[in-house]
């Protein structure tokens, strides 16, 4: 029996600035990555979207970015692990504090963006925010890219980690994502996009752009909940998986 776990990046909107379709796409994924603030969302947002997903019995997550509002968190910063272990600890207390006060409890860390991308390279920044994540509480998952230093380093603290798998990104050959600056780095075609995600559950292989099979270990999907066809696509993939015999069910109840 194959079993996977869904997380979409949530409360990204602040001020007048409405991203995404939170609110709908809350009934077709498992696990949400909430902004703190950062890269993306504000207060209110992170009280709103920690309230609609504990309505709707999905598991809280922390987002931590990088201060970088008009770059969305996706340009790379020259930060020190010792930055980052801060960054990460502020982010987390920030959506506890919502967490709480609403009777919600949180559930995983994912880093999010470039915070991500450089930490999954980089063995120095993933002990950073894997000690951040532990030492705030050890129970909770860390998200990493499957196979990268945030896996390994989340392991060697002794935090429980979900290996991530994206739906809609292709892969690099040393199993990297490739960047968002290549032309060929989104998967636009949903079909497409869900046989890449079967195979990496059943199989645990998904075929880089160079045309070699890597072996990979699936145990959430990320899908973008900010994309023009966001909510049609949650749809669509959660019912290719329960076609496809995959249940899927929250990170807590699988690692």
């Amino acid at each position: 029996m194959h079993i996977v776990d869904i997380n979409c990046d949530m409360g990204e909107s602040f001020g007048a600035y409405q991203i995404g379709s939170d609110e709908d796409i809350l009934d077709f994924i498992t696990s949400a990555n909430i902004a703190c603030g950062y890269h993306a969302g504000d207060p209110t947002t992170m009280r709103k979207t920690v309230q609609l997903a504990l309505e709707k019995n999905v598991g809280l997550g922390v987002h931590p970015g990088l201060p970088d509002l008009v770059g969305f968190g996706r340009r790379n910063m020259q930060i020190s692990p010792q930055e980052a272990y801060d960054l990460v600890v502020y982010q987390i207390g920030s959506l506890y504090a919502f967490a709480k006060s609403e009777g919600g409890t949180l559930q995983h860390v994912k880093p999010h963006g470039a915070l991500f991308n450089m930490a999954a390279k980089s063995a120095p920044l993933s002990e950073a925010i894997a000690e951040a994540i532990y030492k705030v509480d050890p129970e909770l998952i860390m998200f990493g890219l499957a196979g990268s230093e945030l896996i390994k380093a989340g392991k060697k603290i002794g935090l429980r980690t979900a290996s991530e798998v994206f739906s809609d990104r292709t892969y690099q050959e040393d199993g990297s994502l490739t960047s968002r600056r290549e032309a060929n780095a989104l998967i636009k075609n949903h079909e497409a996009a869900v046989n890449q995600v079967i195979r990496m559950v059943k199989k645990g292989k998904v075929t880089s752009l160079q045309g070699t099979d890597i072996s990979i270990q699936a145990d959430t999907i990320c899908i973008h909940g900010d994309g023009e066809h966001a909510l049609e696509f949650a749809q669509y993939i959660t019912k290719a998986l329960k076609d496809a015999g995959i249940l899927v069910r929250k990170i807590s109840e699988i690692v």
